[in-house]
């Protein structure tokens, strides 16, 4: 059976036990370590594959909020904590779930039932080799393919993601989602607007044409575009 690689970020010695018990009852969860702290569990996330951490808030030395902040690529997170409040700043993470101390076991459930496997597809590329991420979409979590990405546009404090399958919006700076992506393949051609650059089919001085869609250039980017895109 295929597993979800966990590890639980806990300093009280309870709840962390608590929780561990609960991941040795699913059985598509398969836990890494249990960390006292946040400084800890970077370590861990570097020297393993980890699918998701369950992550207090208010742990020692680094916050559980601020350690996500830390995270470059970060995988699924659930947040456990005895205070209400944090719930809201919580999803503004793209966290998977948020749950509230003293934690039932159906809730527990609920929570990690969230998680989806890769889909299997006939596709050149392997489904265990390609990159993706999972976008926070109305408190759901959705996988996107980085190599089905056709553009991504900044609509204020929002972005919106367009790929071959599907069109999301998600509550992400845009310089944000640029970190994330393979820098091999895309190309921020507006301060609004980043590209992938295998699905350009036409351009020009002002603009690229991908999928139908003419996409501006922005006049800062214009000479460094055109450098990559001649080449």
């Amino acid at each position: 059976m295929q597993k979800f690689n966990c590890i639980i970020v806990e300093d009280e010695p309870l709840a962390a036990e608590i929780l561990q018990d609960y991941v040795m009852q699913i059985p598509f969860l398969q836990l890494k370590a249990v960390c006292d702290n946040a400084i800890l569990a970077t370590e861990i996330l570097r020297s393993h594959s980890i699918d998701l951490i369950f992550l207090d808030i208010n742990l020692p030395k680094l916050k559980g909020l601020d350690f996500i902040k830390t995270l470059q690529n970060p995988p699924c997170i659930i947040l456990t904590t005895a205070y209400h409040e944090y719930a809201l700043q919580g999803y503004e993470h793209n966290v998977l779930d948020y749950l509230l101390k003293p934690i039932e076991f159906s809730r527990f459930l609920k929570a990690v039932n969230k998680l989806t496997f890769p889909t299997v597809v006939t596709s050149p590329i392997a489904t265990e080799d390609r990159k993706y991420h999972f976008f926070n979409v109305n408190k759901k979590m959705v996988k996107v393919f980085f190599d089905e990405i056709l553009y991504i546009e900044s609509q204020r404090e929002y972005v919106k993601i367009t790929s071959k399958t599907q069109t999301i919006l998600t509550k992400l700076p845009l310089s944000e989602i640029e970190a994330l992506l393979p820098n091999e393949n895309f190309l921020r051609v507006h301060r609004s607007f980043i590209v992938a650059k295998n699905k350009i089919e036409a351009y020009s001085a002002t603009d690229v044409d991908i999928a139908g869609k003419q996409i501006p250039i922005g006049r800062g980017y214009k000479e460094a575009i055109w450098d990559v895109l001649s080449n």
